[in-house]
């Protein structure tokens, strides 16, 4: 694969609102013909994420059509799992419904945060979604104490397939704690009960310094399964990474594959994260954040055919 980056797309307004700084995990979802709705988590200036959408042209993604006046999602009530912010998963439309896989942020005394997944569906294309229900439906167990976060659900062969991040435990760096986590896959035959733990499918690569490996993004390419995901390193590097698997389960890391690297200097010159594709009018491109996790907004890549 290779691709030919177009540009920066949505720039922050810094103005104080629900969406002042920040498009964070952008998640392209194919509302009709001619728009590509581009789900992100706005912050605000307190740091804390609301879902709202940046639509966009087709045919040509750096157009704008419409941005989101208000949340489509926002923070849960006090108390809640999801009460200190929500960030994008994975979006699917099942019959007349939208259902949206969402990761929810709450504060604790004795822990950085903890993350765990909700959902909520949209009966109005995608314009306001609704809590299924205020607790999480992938919440804590032993595989995952402090971050069990759904990020890609593909429906087929009857049943719901989920990747998701796995956290345990926090890297010390420079004084400050950052979460260490890890890929596993689960199934479930109604896309709300999971009756087990899931299988590990992607490990931290310790002698490229990783501690953090996530934000799994996976697609069906060709009779295999393409995995996007993002790493962090105790030196700093936040770089979007890919592997291949033939049942969803067993991978290989590709990084070298993925065909998409730093600018030399920009918005995407420091980190590169979070890709997430989608196909449009016999194109296809990569949505992507860059430095400082979407601080500046999200752009696009085309994938160039060799």
């Amino acid at each position: 694969m290779k691709w030919e980056k177009k540009g920066l797309i949505y720039t922050p307004p810094f103005d104080g609102s629900w969406k002042d700084n920040s498009a964070l995990t952008p998640t392209p979802f194919l509302l009709n013909e001619n728009t590509i709705r581009v789900y992100a988590s706005f912050r605000d200036k307190q740091g804390i994420g609301r879902i709202g959408y940046v639509d966009v042209d087709s045919n040509n993604p750096l157009k704008i059509i419409k941005i989101s006046e208000k949340p489509v999602l926002d923070i849960g009530m006090d108390g809640m799992f999801d009460d200190n912010g929500v960030i994008l998963g994975d979006i699917l439309r099942l019959d007349n419904k939208i259902s949206m896989y969402y990761v929810g942020f709450q504060l604790v005394s004795k822990a950085k945060f903890l993350a765990y997944t909700g959902l909520a569906i949209s009966k109005d294309s995608g314009e306001t979604f609704q809590r299924a229900y205020h607790t999480p439906v992938l919440d804590r167990a032993d595989e995952a104490l402090y971050i069990r976060a759904i990020h890609s659900v593909i429906y087929e062969d009857n049943r719901f397939k989920f990747w998701y991040a796995v956290g345990n435990n926090w890297e010390n760096i420079n004084n400050q704690n950052f979460p260490k986590y890890d890929i596993n896959y689960i199934e479930s035959c109604d896309g709300i009960s999971f009756s087990s733990v899931g299988v590990k499918c992607i490990e931290n690569n310790k002698t490229n310094l990783e501690y953090r490996i996530g934000r799994p993004r996976v697609y069906k390419y060709d009779g295999s399964y393409i995995m996007n995901f993002t790493y962090g390193t105790i030196d700093g590097r936040y770089i979007a990474g890919q592997a291949i698997s033939f049942d969803g389960i067993i991978w290989e890391r590709k990084d070298k594959e993925i065909g998409i690297d730093l600018s030399p200097k920009g918005w995407d010159s420091i980190h590169l994260s979070y890709p997430a594709i989608i196909k449009s009018h016999n194109k296809t491109y990569m949505f992507y954040n860059g430095n400082k996790m979407g601080l500046d907004g999200f752009g696009y890549a085309e994938l160039i055919e060799e």
